[in-house]
């Protein structure tokens, strides 16, 4: 496939979004920017969350994992079924009783000012750290396929990386929420045509139908999904529980993806929302375990041997199926990267401008915020762009792994917070909360490290010596995704010490046992 001809559809895919982008930022204001004048339709913020959610690390890595995991991942799935049970019905009725602008606004009003920042900062650093992960994966293959063949021409890593968050900035700085609500709506779309389209692709190319697909994937073993290996990281138990706790923190305790909620209306519309999302994520992510499974019957078929990350991008772009086919990868593949970048930098300025710089607050002109607003919304764009290019440096693009690892450390803190704000009806002692929500994530950090350590070494490219220490206290068992569920219970535990009965009962709001 031409790359020059893939890089003229990246550029008219860009066109289309600003076209987009300026036609919902008309008349835009701050609240367009930060809650889209809570008037977002229900369903196209369902259907714009699935792009976000799903991101270009599920589009590539995700079937990259069915060759050494089979479809144990879809565990994970099923445990967020429940998590976005607990969103639905528990967080959003807080949220709009609340009637909050950033969700981290609940903790000050709690506990007090020090809990609010400690939410706000737990959360920009996973956003920032996992959305910039998912950025490097995505222009790593773009770089490969598209831009490092380019006849006659030479393009460094760093400029795509910087004309690509240009032109993010150019389709998101002036409507924010209220535009992407849109481009999530069209790039989301983009991602499940390309989804859909690869997997009848794959299958005629072996010869069969989807029945005869699935035996083969049967015979290899691919299909399973049940893990009863309790010393496993992927036992089916640890899966769900993780999933289940990993969708309560990522979403439900993320202001990226509850911004998009609380645009939203009315609660009931929220709720349909978060629900229907759950349903239809759990069926695209089916399908892509369905994808990595065909691609692996299809490599091994005609001899491809690559790098798990690189298997889909590898076949698609091989130049043994159609131009149109390669067009429609590199159409899905930049959808997919697009909606959890451009919702990370927006969330990221929102919840800075509004938890650390307290601008709603603030006295001052419209015209005066926005200037802040958008100084702080070109500054992560450069951090993004510093972010990636370390990701480059250390040069490992075997990602998911380490992204719901890094989650699972740096969301503990909120889920602990929420879920002692939500259940208790104790009262903190705010001075020490940044104590508790530091210690907890080393503690946790450590005894990953003591259960995983193989995987640490491999890594950092050290031995670091605790195969004796693993033994004795382990024994085999392997922490995995159940990382973040033992981070907010430390959290939790930490916050008990520091808390004391309240004197008088705080606001019906604020905790569900007081209701």
């Amino acid at each position: 496939m031409n790359a020059t001809l893939l890089l003229s559809i990246i550029a008219g895919y860009f066109v289309l979004l600003l076209g987009v982008a300026w036609y919902t930022s008309r008349n835009s204001n701050n609240e367009s920017f930060f809650i889209g004048n809570r008037n977002s339709n229900w369903m196209l913020v369902a259907f714009g969350m699935i792009g976000t959610s799903l991101s270009g690390v599920t589009f590539v890595s995700v079937p990259g994992t069915v060759g050494s995991q089979n479809f144990y991942y879809f565990q994970v799935v099923i445990g967020y079924l429940f998590g976005y049970a607990v969103i639905a019905f528990v967080l959003l009725p807080l949220y709009y009783k609340m009637n909050l602008t950033s969700i981290y606004t609940y903790l000050e009003k709690r506990f007090g000012i020090n809990a609010h920042k400690a939410g706000a900062f737990f959360f920009i650093l996973s956003r920032v750290v996992g959305a910039t992960a998912r950025l490097y994966l995505v222009i790593s293959v773009l770089q490969l396929f598209v831009f490092d063949r380019l006849e006659g021409m030479y393009i460094p890593f760093w400029v795509t990386t910087l004309i690509i968050l240009t032109l993010i900035l150019l389709y998101t700085f002036e409507g924010g929420v209220k535009t992407i609500v849109y481009t999530d709506t069209l790039q989301t779309t983009g991602m499940l045509v390309g989804l859909v389209v690869f997997v009848i692709v794959i299958i005629k190319a072996l010869g069969t139908d989807f029945g005869g697909a699935w035996e083969m994937m049967s015979a290899k073993g691919y299909t399973s999904i049940i893990n009863t290996n309790i010393k496993s990281g992927s036992f089916a138990l640890k899966h769900i529980l993780g999933g289940m706790f990993i969708a309560i923190a990522m979403t439900g305790l993320d202001q990226e993806m509850m911004q998009k909620n609380i645009s939203v209306k009315t609660l009931k519309d929220s709720q349909k929302n978060i629900m229907a999302f759950s349903i239809v994520l759990l069926i695209v992510n089916f399908l892509f375990l369905v994808l990595g499974g065909v691609l692996y019957l299809y490599a091994a078929q005609n001899g491809t041997n690559v790098p798990a990350d690189d298997l889909f991008p590898t076949i698609a772009l091989s130049g043994q199926f159609s131009s149109a086919v390669a067009i429609i990868f590199t159409i899905a593949l930049i959808s997919a990267l697009f909606p959890s970048v451009d919702g990370a930098i927006t969330s990221l300025t929102s919840c800075f401008c509004i938890d650390i710089l307290g601008l709603n607050k603030k006295a001052g002109t419209e015209k005066e915020k926005k200037a802040t607003r958008l100084k702080v919304h070109f500054t992560f764009a450069v951090v993004f762009l510093i972010m990636v290019m370390i990701f480059k440096w250390m040069n490992d693009k075997a990602i998911i792994d380490f992204i719901l690892k890094f989650a699972g450390v740096t969301y503990g803190p909120l889920l602990g917070l929420f879920a002692f704000g939500i259940l208790t009806k104790r009262k903190l002692n705010d001075s020490l909360v940044w104590v508790v929500c530091i210690i907890a994530p080393l503690v946790t950090l450590t005894l990953d490290m003591l259960s995983n350590h193989a995987w640490y070494e491999k890594k950092l490219h050290i031995s670091l010596g605790l195969e004796n220490i693993s033994q004795t206290f382990f024994n085999g068992y392997a922490i995995g995704n159940e990382l973040i569920l033992i981070n907010g219970i430390i959290t939790f535990v930490g916050l008990w010490f520091i808390s004391s009965q309240a004197q008088h009962a705080e606001k019906p709001e604020l905790s569900v046992l007081e209701k």
